[in-house]
């Protein structure tokens, strides 16, 4: 099936209601912000394919991998729809959509993943900035434009195992790897254009719970995405990671995970920005609206990451957030983090701003100078928050270079160190920045 025909069908299952860009709506770098960031989309599917009236059952403890591929196969076969999952739970391990198909879960419907390792195939896929042989995910959308995701159902990503395994590993191996412990993803959406994600809950991922790879005009809308940092944690459950994507728009949705709520990645290593082809950008990434529980970071650029550019985070709230704002600056990667805004923030988190060396697994590959990155043009406005630490960030002028920094119209209480240090950072601009009461100038 072509592109075309498949964009085009996505247009017409769709309604849009298209609000006016306003004169305040521009990126960072003050170029204008499409109308398509204004509109609220509801996808309605077509063509459907309940699983359960094509040869699957309802039974929670049985393995039905072949038996929901057959569904999606067929439906690719007849020209495309959109494979339903009714009410109830259904196991299974990697899942591949075609071009032209699409899932829904309706309410009560249960999607779960097989906590055996082997009912996941390997691939050649995307991890952690690496182009490599890995596990799938439990569901799979490559070279699917037009693909959309919707319904009130769960994706669970049965994560438990996992982790337990993962924590075992490294109590006897504290060097092992993300990578070492074999775990699959829960989303994966790869070279893929227009695509709609909304109103599921996605839950309990053994890895990373939504990863996007090359992908232009994604929406994730009204989600819920959950893995517990208690009793046991779930390590690396990231809820979004964009990997070299433009155009990605996250609004109202819920995070709580045991790591990055939303991390930008695009690549790492001392020669990761000549790999054209396989590493890049992240441009113009909107998440707006949005509620934070317990995570690492609210927005993390890194830790495998070579160049962001226009990236706004605003009016969002936070209780339990490690960080507001994190900054992973590799040493052995040349990174540029640039025309970054986040405003309109209430809550609590442990630091504000976080910049620091990021040396965990970090490797020059012979290499024998440090790559050098920069951050530049990076504001913080209009947020209210309590936190231990306001400025925690580490000068390091060898590694990289802090400039054009913002800080306007900020209140905050510090239990812990309430410093900003303004000799860190070249060309910094307070305006009316207070912390515990006391105005903060240069």
């Amino acid at each position: 099936m072509c592109k075309a025909f498949i964009k085009c069908s996505l247009l017409v299952a769709m309604f849009a209601c298209v609000v006016p860009v306003s004169a305040k709506d521009e990126w960072p770098d003050g170029t204008a912000m499409s109308s398509w960031f204004k509109r609220s989309e509801k996808v309605k599917p077509t063509a459907l394919y309940d699983i359960t009236e094509h040869g699957v059952v309802r039974d929670s403890t049985l393995l039905q991998t072949e038996q929901i591929q057959a569904v999606i196969d067929k439906a690719a076969a007849d020209g495309g729809g959109t494979i339903v999952i009714p009410e109830g739970t259904f196991l299974s391990g990697s899942l591949f959509f075609k071009p032209g198909t699409h899932l829904h879960l309706n309410a009560g419907a249960v999607l779960k993943g097989s906590d055996f390792i082997g009912d996941f195939r390997v691939i050649d896929t995307r991890m952690e900035g690496q182009n490599l042989k890995y596990f799938a995910a439990l569901v799979n959308a490559i070279d699917c434009d037009g693909f959309h995701l919707t319904g009130s159902g769960t994706i669970n990503g049965n994560g438990l195992r996992y982790w337990k395994q993962f924590w075992i590993r490294r109590e006897y191996n504290r060097q092992c790897t993300n990578l070492e412990e074999m775990r699959p993803r829960l989303v994966f959406i790869q070279h893929s254009d227009d695509v709609h994600i909304e109103g599921v809950r996605l839950i309990n991922s053994p890895f990373w719970t939504t990863h996007l790879y090359q992908c232009n005009r994604v929406k994730l809308l009204n989600l819920y995405i959950f893995a517990p940092a208690a009793p046991v944690k779930a390590p690396s459950s990231d809820a979004i990671d964009i990997d070299v994507c433009t155009d990605v728009h996250v609004k109202g949705c819920y995070f709580s995970v045991n790591d990055d709520a939303i991390a930008l990645k695009g690549g790492k290593g001392p020669w990761a920005h000549l790999d054209k082809e396989n590493n890049g950008a992240n441009r113009n990434i909107l998440i707006e609206d949005c509620t934070y529980g317990f995570c690492h970071s609210m927005l993390t650029c890194g830790s495998e990451s070579l160049h962001n550019h226009n990236v706004v985070l605003r009016r969002c709230d936070v209780k339990d957030a490690t960080r507001m704002l994190w900054l992973k600056m590799r040493p052995d990667t040349e990174q540029n983090y640039e025309y970054i805004t986040v405003e309109g923030i209430r809550g609590n988190v442990k630091s504000m701003l976080f910049v620091k060396p990021w040396t965990q697994f970090f490797d020059l590959k012979g290499r024998e100078d440090i790559p050098y990155s920069v951050s530049t043009n990076v504001t913080l406005r209009d947020i209210k928050l309590d936190c231990q630490v306001v400025f925690d960030v580490m000068s390091n002028i060898k590694q990289y270079n802090l400039k054009d920094f913002t800080f306007e119209d900020i209140d905050v209480t510090a239990s812990g160190d309430p410093k900003i240090h303004t000799d860190y950072i070249e060309n910094f601009t307070l305006k009316n920045v207070k912390v515990n009461g006391r105005e903060i100038r240069r």
